[in-house]
C-alpha cells in the first residue's frame, strides 16, 4: 500500500466513509491509513476514492511503499475471500 495521509488533514472524515476496506481510521491529529487493510481501490474501484473524495489533497501515493496489482488484487481476494 503507498498510499499514506499527510499532516495537512483537514480531519475532515471524508475519507474514512469513502474507503471500501474501512482501512481509514482517526489517528490523534489527522487520520490514518492501515496498510494491512488498503488495496488503493483494487477490487472495488478504478481510482482510490480516499483521493477522489479528500478536499485538502493530503494522500499521495508514495512510490517506495508501492505494491504491485497483483499484491493489491491478492489482498482484495483475502480481505473479502
Amino acid at each position: 500500500m503507498s498510499l499514506s495521509i499527510t499532516e495537512d488533514c483537514i480531519y475532515c472524515d471524508i475519507c474514512r466513509p469513502a474507503c471500501p476496506n474501512n482501512a481509514i481510521s482517526a489517528g490523534d491529529e489527522y487520520y490514518i491509513i492501515d496498510p494491512n487493510l488498503c488495496t488503493e481501490c483494487v477490487g472495488h474501484y478504478d481510482e482510490p476514492q480516499c483521493q477522489q473524495v479528500c478536499p485538502a489533497d493530503c494522500i499521495p501515493l508514495l512510490p517506495e511503499f508501492a505494491e504491485s496489482k497483483e499484491q493489491l488484487w491478492d489482498k482484495f481476494m483475502r480481505l473479502t475471500g
